[in-house]
């Protein structure tokens, strides 16, 4: 039996996943405690159901996923307009030295991946995978950069990826607090939670912007513009004969209006209501992923998946304890930065703050951290892991 649903009735069905995921994660102090994200486990859930049918051999689903892609370009966009050079600038030099760490660290998990991958006669491309993609950048790369990985002749990556990410988030929650306390008793660092950061610091932490009615409709109207100019440079960049997804045109586009509008008091970027309009259009966009899950497809590779995240996680800590922690100071704030890069290196910018709050609630604040790696992670990597992934795949193509 075959269960066609339309475009609404597909879409309507992410909704019900994504309410169902809320409901059990509100209730599940494991999921609450790693961040597993709501599309995730809700889109886990209905992956069974999924699995269930195909191995009775009872039922299958015909879904459309049409606006899958308008949801994605949607929270890329979201991000791109996060991209301001003058707070990059204002947040002084230890921001930008994490910032090329960060950067650091991404073509490193690519090395690793790729080369173990090869070693272990696999095709390289499942080793980008299960690299920076689902690592660094989390189940949203994962999502956008799939279709590309499939189209340079990876089968099954949207599955894989998904995965590695899922298996990262726990990761990055587990090796964080591990990391912080060696590298805390270690060295015999103490907390200094008056060593505060600039004035503009806590004004960006601390700020609180009404939304209002118009500034929906503009951010609306600044996402679309955004997402229609990608379109426009996504075209361009086709044209090199390169590799792009369509993700990066509209990240481009976005940081182009954002940087044009620093610099401008004509035109004023929403961010409050385009950062809300992104988180929505993300987890609708991960719960249509999740529902295209078909986890038979890598049965054969769970071993050799399971070896190269492994080689992450080993990679992630040796990265905090002799890159981050030694490059950025020596220092407690130091230490700090290399427990919330183990969460967003392997998981997602939540779990590097719950990594983060765990150590804070034990040995002391760490101010300066708490402001430098949100920003790293949350923002500006994300350009630099998607320049990086295209890179490599256009090198392995």
């Amino acid at each position: 039996m075959t269960i066609d649903l339309n475009l609404f009735l597909t879409t309507a069905l992410a909704v019900l996943i994504l309410l169902m995921g809320d409901f059990i994660k509100k209730r599940s102090v494991f999921l609450k405690k790693f961040c597993i994200p709501i599309p995730v486990i809700g889109g886990l859930l209905f992956t069974l159901i999924v699995l269930i049918g195909y191995t009775t051999n009872f039922f299958t689903f015909n879904l459309n996923f049409v606006l899958s892609d308008f949801f994605m370009l949607a929270f890329y966009a979201s991000i791109g307009f996060t991209a301001s050079y003058k707070l990059l600038k204002k947040g002084g030099p230890n921001v930008i030295k994490f910032l090329l760490l960060s950067a650091i660290v991404v073509i490193f998990q690519n090395i690793v991946g790729i080369s173990l991958a090869k070693f272990m006669g696999l095709n390289p491309l499942i080793g980008l995978a299960t690299a920076s993609i689902p690592m660094t950048g989390g189940h949203g790369t994962s999502a956008a950069f799939s279709p590309v990985l499939e189209a340079a002749g990876l089968e099954n990556a949207l599955t894989i990826t998904l995965a590695a990410a899922t298996f990262g988030l726990i990761a990055g929650s587990l090796i964080g607090g591990p990391v912080g306390k060696y590298l805390i008793e270690k060295h015999n660092l103490t907390s200094d939670s008056n060593s505060g950061i600039a004035s503009f610091v806590k004004d960006e932490i601390e700020k609180i912007s009404n939304l209002d009615e118009k500034g929906v409709y503009l951010a609306v109207y600044q996402i679309i513009l955004a997402m229609a100019l990608g379109s426009v440079i996504s075209m361009l960049l086709a044209k090199t004969g390169l590799t792009f997804p369509a993700s990066v045109g509209a990240m481009v586009a976005a940081a182009i209006l954002r940087n044009f509008a620093d610099y401008s008091y004509k035109i004023d970027i929403k961010e409050n209501e385009i950062r809300i309009i992104g988180e929505i259009s993300l987890i609708i966009f991960l719960a249509f992923s999740m529902m295209n899950l078909k986890l038979w497809q890598i049965s054969d590779l769970a071993i050799p998946m399971f070896i190269l995240l492994g080689a992450q996680i080993i990679l992630m800590v040796l990265c905090a304890i002799y890159i981050d922690f030694k490059i950025m100071g020596k220092d407690y704030e130091a230490s700090m930065i290399a427990v919330g890069h183990c969460g967003f290196g392997l998981g997602a910018v939540p779990t590097a703050m719950a990594n983060m709050q765990s150590i804070e609630e034990k040995y002391g604040g760490a101010p300066t951290a708490f402001f430098i790696v949100p920003l790293v992670g949350s923002l500006f990597i994300n350009f630099f892991n998607s320049a990086i992934i295209v890179g490599f795949i256009n090198f392995l193509s």
